[in-house]
């Protein structure tokens, strides 16, 4: 299984979408700094998840949350929490 995930910063405008194989230990690296890509934008909190049953299948969703349509929905979500 894949996950297709975004994840909000609580002190930024900030949104990041991506992908992987297990969710929980992802999300503790983003928030313990350990992704150079989202460390200046820690801690985060997870905004969206989807599970996928192939990585192929993960990539292109990952691909549609990444476009301009995908962040506004995903921009939307965090307006709603």
């Amino acid at each position: 299984m894949f996950y297709v995930y975004a994840i909000s910063s609580l002190n930024r405008n900030y949104i990041y979408v991506g992908l992987t194989s297990d969710l929980k230990s992802r999300i503790t690296r983003h928030n313990n700094g350990y992704e150079r890509t989202t460390r200046p934008y820690k801690p985060f909190v997870l905004l969206f998840s989807e599970e996928m049953n192939t990585r192929i299948e993960a990539r292109e969703r990952e691909k549609y949350w990444k476009s301009g349509v995908g962040k506004e929905k995903l921009r939307q979500l965090r307006s709603l929490r």
